[in-house]
């Protein structure tokens, strides 16, 4: 996931969609800057129709609460994976 698509918490009232946190459900951060995440993979038909993906990709379910924590500061320093 590109890390751009966290700005898009500042449309839910988010003062910032920075990720100040690497950590679950990131579970690494690539070369090229983006997150993968892990979660439950998605199966609502409705919302998977509305969605353009590489049939090599999927949708996973994320609770908001975290996501959330990934946007508090941490009271230590994170170091992200990378692949």
């Amino acid at each position: 996931m590109p890390t751009e698509l966290f700005e898009h918490l500042t449309k839910d009232g988010q003062l910032s969609g920075e990720i100040r946190k690497f950590t679950a459900p990131i579970m690494l951060v690539t070369e090229q800057g983006t997150c993968v995440l892990q979660g439950p993979e998605m199966h609502d038909p409705e919302a998977l129709s509305q969605m353009r993906m590489p049939d090599y990709e999927t949708c996973i379910e994320v609770p908001k609460s975290s996501i959330m924590a990934l946007l508090e500061e941490s009271s230590g320093p994170d170091h992200p994976r990378t692949a």
